[in-house]
């Protein structure tokens, strides 16, 4: 996608710093505990954050909670928008 865009990709800025159990049988309560605080921005990061706009890319979305997980992170690290884009949604959209 990066390569048609000619957008910056980068699938390493964001690392887990803690395991978590899977995911596919908790409810969304329970997804949410589950990832906050399990990923943070790498220490070491090349690709610069602050002030970007930022589109994260999964495959899946179930109750969106790994992705504001993620979001989160990244917006804690300066980026001014973070977008996420899922080629898969699972259950009803509300």
């Amino acid at each position: 996608m990066a390569r048609k865009t000619g957008l910056v990709a980068d699938p390493f800025v964001l690392e887990r710093i803690r395991p978590t159990p899977s995911q596919g049988k908790l409810g969304r309560k329970d997804r949410d505990k589950n990832v906050r605080g399990a990923f943070q921005v790498r220490l070491q990061q090349k690709t610069p954050i602050a002030g970007k706009r930022i589109l994260l890319i999964d495959d899946v979305l179930t109750t969106g909670a790994t992705a504001s997980a993620c979001a989160r992170e990244l917006k804690k690290a300066g980026a001014s928008e973070v977008g996420v884009l899922v080629f898969a949604r699972v259950g009803a959209i509300r």
